[in-house]
């Protein structure tokens, strides 16, 4: 595999072997160096042949290591009208799972 699309968390990623990302929280309860599959590969290309899927590829996957689990940097979000004293502020941690692509 050259690399791969995938879709997880309502998101796609490009995926390549070796390479580690950020994805949403995967639920199940992962420890550090458990094999995480997907399988809901978009497009698949392995350098001489690219297949699309329909919307997924047919018999595809992709195996990734779980490496850990986390949370990203504070956003504040500021809620502010003028003039009628109304604020509100509030912060916020997206969780996320780091995996690294067999």
């Amino acid at each position: 595999m050259k690399f791969a699309i995938i879709e997880t968390g309502g998101k796609q990623y490009k995926v390549e072997p070796g390479k580690a990302l950020k994805i949403e929280k995967l639920g199940g309860g992962h420890a550090a160096g458990d094999t995480v599959v997907f399988d809901k590969v978009l497009l698949w290309d392995d350098g001489t042949e690219t297949k699309i899927g329909t919307p997924y590829v047919e018999g595809a996957k992709v195996e990734a290591e779980f490496v850990e689990e986390g949370r990203g940097k504070k956003v504040t979000v500021v809620r502010f009208r003028a003039k009628v004293r109304y604020h509100k502020k509030r912060g916020h941690r997206q969780p996320y799972a780091k995996i690294k692509v067999k």
